[in-house]
């Protein structure tokens, strides 16, 4: 059975895929600070990236996959998945790294696509590119990048902040002339546990195949929630329309995995 143990277990992303993939392979996980759910649970390791060097939980697990999923600090980050790429070289492990539509930031003009040059202008964009392109110095066998655009499902960060806002009559910021594709969490990590179970390998946008203006999607997705005339603050950072989308074009999943911003916006309602 392929053992994978995912980087970031505890944080939003990380549970659920440690959710999906638990029943059907051996997950391990790690965790930064105390917690009772998690220190009482035997797959799950606390680490923290800033004091601990991971090569010592990698050395006992020795798993298959590495799923990186961690937040926190930029330069620890940068360190730990150096630290990770000199452990796969060396044994018969692959990483699945989390990246963000945010390596393209700087693109305006069209959507971008997996092979297309990544150019950030954001210190969070730029950082993902750093460790994307370690990662592209690697044999193809020992990697794979998942771009993912903003995520949304009921229950999310996101979900969860936009419905205190309209419960608060708070006005939500939303940026008219920026054009995106989404997610929702459930069929991320449903493309997640894919990629491992088929060992593809590369670079995989794992978004809505259509796209989509900001402002509109948050006005669906308030009119799904119930909320048909939510107060909306809106940002204009350019005067045309600006592109912060990633489509699939060279490795596109099963039909049964691709999904529309239309599936977005039901993902957000309790059903």
């Amino acid at each position: 059975m392929n053992r994978i143990l995912i980087l970031g277990g505890s944080g939003f992303i990380g549970n659920a895929l440690y959710k999906e993939l638990a029943p059907y392979f051996e997950v391990h996980a790690t965790y930064k600070t105390d917690h009772k759910d998690f220190d009482k649970n035997q797959h799950f390791h606390q680490l923290d990236m800033e004091l601990e060097d991971v090569h010592g939980l990698l050395d006992s697990l020795k798993p298959h996959f590495i799923v990186s999923a961690v937040r926190g600090n930029v330069n620890s980050q940068v360190h730990l998945h150096m630290r990770l790429i000199d452990w796969v070289l060396k044994n018969d492990s692959r990483i699945i790294f989390l990246s963000s539509a945010n390596v393209f930031d700087r693109f305006t003009n069209f959507p971008s696509y997996e092979y297309d040059k990544t150019f950030s202008e954001s210190i969070y964009g730029r950082f993902k590119i750093k460790i994307e392109n370690a990662l592209l110095r690697l044999h193809p066998s020992k990697y794979v990048i998942c771009r993912i655009p903003m995520i949304f499902g009921n229950n999310t960060p996101r979900i969860d902040d936009l419905k205190k806002q309209l419960k608060g009559k708070e006005a939500i910021e939303v940026f008219p002339n920026v054009v995106i594709n989404a997610t929702h969490i459930q069929k991320l990590t449903q493309q997640i546990h894919y990629l491992i179970n088929k060992r593809r390998r590369g670079v995989f946008h794992l978004g809505s195949m259509d796209l989509i203006h900001h402002i509109d999607l948050i006005r669906e997705i308030c009119q799904a929630l119930g909320y048909p005339h939510p107060l909306l603050k809106q940002v204009f950072n350019s005067n045309e329309d600006r592109q912060l989308s990633v489509l699939p074009k060279d490795n596109m999943l099963p039909k049964h995995l691709q999904l529309t911003i239309e599936e977005v916006v039901e993902n957000c309602v309790v059903l």
